[in-house]
């Protein structure tokens, strides 16, 4: 959604949150994985209700050992991750000790196998769908501003959650709604935030607490509308959370983990798959080029779509959408786009380096803008500018 007058609200939940939980563990599953075997074939899912966690998926790898070690040690991930969110106890969110854990592990669909590896040595996609990838000039990142300073607020609070005494828990959310005034953020109109807390604080202590050293923090006089409205633990008090609170699931946060509506989502969820799966790598490569785009002047804002075939390497389509931003044509930069970069899966794995285990960082705060080191996370990277507007030269010299 692209508004040019009107206010645009996006979210972000934080680590403790039980659908991030999920997303966690599958990434962390994953990584374990891509560890032993880089070639790893992996779709796993996590499912949080109370004190039981559910990890299913379907795996293969080129050594039957490494689906074996995993297997076993899965549980012993999943516990480790609860304990690295920050859960304590079965009364509040989830106890990583004593919680029951249960591991569901398949060997993938031959049939899938065959597609997605294919003799003649291409990597075929290993799904069907579209992709989306966004960049915009609006906030540092050349990520959506709303989006933004809504998990700004998140990283914030997190921070003082480790602090002696914070009465603050492990689950988030926080709400930002900004105002757009001839294409361009304006002012904030509304923050909403939401933090569980600890039983020994008050409502009131804890809404002036995070309204002092979390909003004032993030949201200065200078940002904020006339109108400005503020609403910390609106329901009130907030003391039971995570899986206790409200059941998760892996891929469940999607806008979250990409743009805050700002822009199309295919529909895909990132977390718990291996890259052949374009549903993440796909997404992973629209963001480089639309950053690529938009970090060379090129255009303030940059859509990029591409879609695939399951089995096929070559994407079905690849277009270019700069809102009617662009320094030249669409169709210009276009072209030069696709000279420039390769869009089939190997291409993609090949130029992002993404058999390697860093996914499960991403499972929160997004995967993409300043959260995400350029050095580790290559779609966060812009190398290839100079390549990009020589190219666009020559196709503007050719008109």
């Amino acid at each position: 959604m692209f508004l040019t007058n009107g206010i645009f609200t996006s979210e972000s939940v934080a680590a403790g949150h039980p659908d991030k939980v999920c997303d966690q563990i599958s990434d962390a599953i994953l990584d374990a994985f891509l560890a032993l075997d880089p070639q790893a074939r992996v779709a796993c899912e996590t499912f949080a209700a109370d004190q039981k966690i559910i990890v299913a998926g379907e795996f293969r790898t080129q050594n039957a050992a490494h689906f074996e070690c995993i297997k076993s040690q899965a549980e012993s991930i999943v516990r480790r991750t609860l304990h690295a969110v920050g859960y304590t106890h079965e009364d509040v969110d989830i106890n990583p000790d004593k919680c029951e854990i249960e591991i569901r592990f398949n060997h993938q669909s031959p049939q899938i196998a065959s597609g997605v590896d294919q003799d003649t040595g291409d990597l075929g996609a290993g799904d069907q769908g579209l992709m989306f990838g966004y960049a915009t000039d609006e906030s540092k990142g050349l990520m959506p501003l709303a989006w933004s300073l809504s998990n700004e607020l998140l990283v914030i609070g997190t921070d003082l959650k480790k602090q002696p005494n914070c009465p603050l828990r492990a689950d988030a959310k926080a709400q930002v709604s900004v105002r757009y005034y001839n294409g361009l953020p304006v002012a904030v109109e509304t923050v909403v935030l939401s933090w569980q807390h600890t039983s020994e604080v008050s409502i009131e202590s804890l809404r002036t607490y995070l309204e002092r050293e979390v909003v004032d923090v993030v949201i200065p006089l200078s940002l904020r509308s006339p109108h400005f409205r503020l609403f910390i633990n609106p329901a009130g008090a907030w003391t039971i959370g995570g899986p206790k609170g409200d059941t998760g699931l892996t891929g469940r946060k999607i806008i979250v983990d990409t743009y805050g509506g700002s822009c199309p989502h295919g529909g895909g969820a990132f977390s718990g798959k291996d890259p052949s799966k374009v549903d993440r790598s796909g997404a992973y490569m629209a963001r480089y080029v639309a950053k690529h785009v938009v970090a060379s002047g090129l255009a303030k804002k940059c859509t990029v779509q591409i879609s695939y075939a399951i089995g096929y390497a070559q994407p079905i389509s690849v277009s270019l959408d700069l809102h009617g931003t662009g320094a030249v044509h669409e169709s210009l930069i276009e072209q030069a786009m696709l000279q420039i970069f390769d869009f089939t899966p190997r291409g993609i794995i090949n130029e992002l380096n993404l058999l390697r285990p860093i996914y499960q960082n991403t499972a929160s705060l997004g995967h993409f803008g300043h959260w995400r080191d350029p050095g580790i996370y290559l779609w966060e990277a812009t190398p290839h500018i100079a390549k990009l507007l020589q190219a666009v030269r020559e196709k503007v010299g050719n008109l």
